[in-house]
């Protein structure tokens, strides 16, 4: 396709559906998008949320990659104040070897988790505020250097596994600025500064050995169907599923106090979180990825196809590749 697109795939396990059976699918997501053009797949790392199965994003990687052949597979992202540098180099590095030019790998600052999750990884809260130096430490391992003397990453030492760093935030886009890495920013959940951190990427952005130019990847929720009233209320379906694991932490809802929810002020917290999204008909879709590109100013979108199985997010994967087909990059 014209216009560069990749998929965002959390590996949602789905009511009466095992983690195995999720992964299946997030196996047949990544064939289609293969099949269709797209750039790339990330998964991203969460812990402690029984609704995704992409808490070992390396892992994940690994199994999906056995069963493609060309497209790329990352992770969007690694948490990295979750591991350590030298850990994360070693495990992408094994990949790269085992499936060289088609490893990515993104790095967050969030933890991806809650305070508890974070003690039972072992990791200090206040590792965050090491992150620009954890992610230069984990660049020079991938290069062949070290900054930790007598330490090598065998077998990343001089992998060509390209770093992005990933935001919501202006801290990410001055640090992806700082560096010279191209920025992915995660507005297909915290859109509120989207623009404003392009902006400063952009501005600020000094070329590098890895990058000569900044490159941007916005993300953004698509739902596309052969009808907009399907695509509409899988979208539907999908929010409602958002807040309630946002603010339910496990309890269950009836329909009538999840209407509750979402009228109310979370619920309006949680429609404003989603509110970058493509729903509709490929038509009516097509047009609102190319509003929702000039708007966030991006090189490349990462697409999250939002759906209630398996086979409408296929669905929704091949109907928004064939509507961008003829799009200018």
């Amino acid at each position: 396709m014209s216009l560069p697109l990749s998929v965002l795939d959390l590996a949602h396990i789905a009511p009466g559906q095992s983690a195995g059976e999720s992964i299946e699918g997030s196996v047949a997501l990544a064939q289609q998008a293969e099949r269709h053009g797209y750039r790339r797949v990330w998964y991203a790392e969460h812990h402690n949320m029984p609704t995704i199965a992409s808490s070992a994003p390396a892992v994940l990687i690994a199994h999906v990659a056995a069963r493609t052949s060309t497209i790329r597979l990352g992770a969007g992202g690694v948490m990295l104040p979750n591991h350590s540098p030298l850990s994360i180099a070693e495990q992408f590095g094994t990949l790269a070897a085992i499936h060289p030019g088609r490893i990515d790998l993104g790095l967050g600052r969030a933890p991806g988790s809650d305070e508890r999750t974070t003690y039972a990884l072992r990791r200090d809260p206040a590792a965050a505020e090491s992150f620009p130096q954890d992610v230069q430490e984990l660049r020079a391992y991938l290069a062949g250097g070290s900054l930790v003397p007598g330490v090598s990453a065998v077998p990343a030492a001089g992998s060509p596994v390209p770093l992005f760093i990933l935001g919501s935030s202006l801290f990410g886009a001055r640090l992806a600025a700082a560096l010279g890495l191209p920025y992915a920013f995660a507005s297909h959940f915290a859109p509120q500064a989207l623009e404003a951190a392009v902006a400063t990427y952009r501005r600020e952005f000094q070329p590098s050995e890895d990058l000569d130019a900044p490159h941007v990847i916005a993300g953004l929720n698509v739902v596309a169907a052969d009808t907009g009233a399907s695509a509409r209320a899988a979208f539907e379906h999908v929010r409602r599923a958002f807040a309630v694991n946002l603010v339910g932490r496990g309890r269950t809802f009836t329909e009538e106090e999840v209407d509750l929810l979402m009228s109310s002020a979370a619920g309006q917290h949680v429609q404003q979180m989603l509110s970058c999204a493509a729903v509709g008909t490929p038509a009516q879709v097509r047009e609102q990825v190319e509003e929702f590109r000039r708007r966030a100013d991006a090189d490349e979108l990462i697409i999250a196809h939002q759906a209630r199985d398996t086979e409408e997010r296929l669905r929704s994967a091949a109907l928004l590749a064939e509507a961008l087909e003829s799009v200018p990059a």
